[in-house]
């Protein structure tokens, strides 16, 4: 799709940070083992590579910013989920996960580059605005998963802030985990197994990661409750 050179309106320039954003994930899907510079994104995208720099100072903000697209897909449509669906289960955010976070093979490769990027290569102020926006997602989100799961011993629904705290450890245990596996290290299997590793290695990502977010679910709500959300 033709993107005219010039945007004005605030469609036309979205459009065209969308288009960028596009052109980036098609170089990274190319070379995921490497950081995309921004005259590859460019002539992807057609565009000038000045026109990108109007978009995104620099090619550590691109690259935030196209992670930031997919986490913001998982808590649309999470935040969907448990605004509007009833007896919503950990299966069901567990579904959601695998579609925009665990299975798409470039996401936990480039959320792993990302938090490098935060520590040492973006601006403070890039950071917190990416943090700032990432925690209204959070305790939107958080507070549907309070209504839906109930606390240990009390009435339906948990404590203020305990959907957040599930929801920060979750996701912690999400690429902590995928950073111990074979995926993070070949970019292509899922499963830690071969003749040079023990057999206390040899596990499956997706497989291992459901078992410890059960695991850990069933902790913060309560076995009593785990035994009807969560099994």
């Amino acid at each position: 799709m033709a993107i005219r050179q010039r945007a004005i309106q605030a469609e036309d320039k979205q459009e065209r940070r969308d288009a960028i954003l596009d052109a980036a994930e098609q170089v990274l899907a190319d070379a995921p083992e490497r950081v995309a510079s921004v005259a590859e994104v460019a002539s992807r995208a057609g565009l000038a590579k000045g026109t990108v720099y109007l978009y995104f100072p620099g090619k550590e903000e691109l690259l935030l910013a196209v992670h930031e697209r997919w986490v913001e897909g998982f808590f649309h449509d999470l935040i969907a989920l448990v605004e509007s669906e009833p007896g919503v289960d950990f299966d069901a955010v567990f579904a959601l996960a695998r579609i925009h976070l665990i299975d798409p093979p470039l996401f936990m490769p480039l959320a792993a580059r990302c938090f490098g990027l935060m520590a040492h290569s973006l601006a403070p102020a890039s950071v917190l605005a990416f943090k700032q926006r990432m925690a209204a997602r959070m305790e939107r989100a958080g507070a549907g998963v309070e209504r839906h799961f109930p606390a240990p011993g009390a009435a339906p629904g948990l404590e203020p802030a305990r959907g957040v705290a599930m929801l920060r450890r979750s996701y912690a245990l999400t690429l902590g985990l995928w950073q111990m596996s074979a995926t993070a290290g070949s970019g292509a299997c899922c499963t830690m197994a071969g003749p040079q590793l023990p057999a206390a290695f040899a596990w499956h990502y997706p497989t291992e990661l459901e078992a410890a977010l059960r695991t850990l679910w069933r902790g913060m709500i309560g076995s009593a409750a785990s035994e009807v959300t969560l099994l």
